[in-house]
């Protein structure tokens, strides 16, 4: 696992907060960077529930890309880079596997899908998260909270 973490000085009260990890494709990894994401945000002063919001789209993103990008292949990585302000969190997550289209993603808000499971995190995700952008490839996705003053 490669790690690397920085604090930048800057003219606010905290500094932003990074990290940048590699994880390995198996359930339950995101415990290798979800712990220190939600402290990083309590610390930054983020409301509880703007910290729920994060947690729960990062941890869906994350199992996302370990589940169907990578399909659980030990010997590819889920690179996860997180950056938390007082005013901004933003994770991006990019998984080796060979991407997808959001727009396939089906609607599980139609009368007809609301039994199905697919789509619900993609769902789940946009409706957390400020900003949600996809790479060309659709195997990196950009999670962007930005808090409410």
């Amino acid at each position: 696992m490669t790690e690397s973490s920085s604090h930048h000085d800057s003219s606010s009260d905290q500094a932003a907060w990074q990290k940048s990890l590699d994880l390995p494709s198996e359930r339950g990894a995101s415990r290798l960077i979800m712990e220190e994401l939600l402290d990083r945000l309590g610390e930054h002063g983020w409301a509880s529930a703007d910290i729920f919001s994060i947690h729960l789209a990062a941890e869906e993103a994350i199992v996302n890309a370990i589940v169907h990008g990578n399909k659980l292949d030990i010997d590819k990585k889920v690179h996860v880079e997180c950056f938390v302000s007082p005013t901004v969190a933003r994770i991006e997550i990019t998984d080796e596997g060979d991407g997808f289209n959001p727009k396939d993603v089906p609607d599980c808000t139609q009368d007809d899908r609301l039994e199905v499971p697919n789509g619900r995190g993609v769902m789940l995700i946009h409706n957390f998260m400020t900003r949600v952008e996809y790479n060309e490839k659709g195997n990196r996705v950009l999670l962007e909270k930005v808090r409410d003053t």
